[in-house]
């Protein structure tokens, strides 16, 4: 197992060696991915005069602060930090949540990537999906594939573990951060989204992780939420219950529930086809 791990390694950090010969991009969120795969990135291209930028997009589908903390991260690796604004639900068309909103968003977010690096003259863009992130409904990496922009870590067959143990080793700071995903992903498909009401979901769950929960999500059903938190948390929501439930109506919900199976990635996506993930991988093998 570890000689097999090793060996992936091995493999992604000689092909970064030999790719990186030009300036280059990373997309990059502040997450563990992808400040993992920037981290490799900028240590393949030390000692040359390659120049290495992060690209965050400033989107309207993730928490303001999100800007900050990568500027923060980019920073601790030593990479150049560029922000491309763009409004996804204005120029996407996913202003009813449709299944296919992920591939939408996701072409719309890296060709606005591509053109901001073009402004620097590179051409080469990298990203941070994982393999592990293909076990599920994934439409947005068959746009990843079709603009010809780079997975290492899929290449590589990088599982999410792997990569935060290897963030690990290097100091990252946020080896052991939760995922952040979009916060259109809190709503069923179908149902109109809003600025207002997403902001209403980044509002409580950030509320509810300043009480100690690491992995929370609210699911949004009009006016009932679903909170879905690890199941070792669930003493915590027990303990607070009358103040979370308090707290809660206050952002503007009627009824509170928590969801027995506890969190999980992905859980709107459940009875979804793979379809577009087929699709991407195919792409990834010719």
């Amino acid at each position: 197992m570890r000689e097999a791990l090793a060996s992936k390694r091995n493999e992604m950090e000689q092909w970064l060696r030999e790719e990186i010969k030009e300036d280059c991009a990373v997309a990059f969120s502040g997450g563990v991915d992808s400040a993992l795969l920037l981290k490799l990135v900028c240590g393949a291209a030390k000692g040359s005069k390659t120049n290495v930028y992060a690209v965050t997009m400033q989107t309207t589908l993730h928490p303001a602060a999100e800007i900050t903390h990568a500027k923060k991260v980019a920073e601790e690796i030593g990479a150049r930090h560029l922000v491309a604004p763009v409004d996804e639900l204005a120029e996407a068309g996913m202003q009813q949540n449709p299944v296919d909103r992920c591939y939408r968003c996701k072409k719309l977010l890296f060709t606005k990537l591509i053109e901001k690096a073009a402004e620097y003259g590179i051409s080469m863009i990298l990203e941070g999906t994982n393999a592990e992130d293909l076990n599920g409904y994934r439409p947005g990496f068959l746009a990843v594939r079709e603009l010809g922009i780079h997975s290492p870590l899929v290449q590589f067959g990088l599982t999410k573990e792997e990569v935060r143990a290897w963030a690990e080793e290097l100091g990252l700071s946020v080896s052991n951060r939760p995922a952040m995903p979009c916060l259109a992903t809190r709503f069923p498909y179908g149902t109109t989204l809003s600025y207002g009401e997403m902001r209403k979901a980044e509002q409580g769950e950030e509320y509810l992780r300043g009480l100690g929960l690491y992995n929370v999500r609210l699911r949004i059903y009009g006016d009932l939420v679903r909170i879905e938190a690890d199941p070792e948390a669930f003493p915590i929501l027990e303990a607070r219950r009358l103040e979370i439930v308090q707290t809660l109506k206050m952002i503007g919900y009627r009824y509170i529930t928590l969801d027995l199976e506890g969190f999980r990635s992905g859980s709107m996506d459940i009875g979804i086809t793979n379809a577009y993930n087929e699709r991407a991988v195919q792409k990834e093998e010719r």
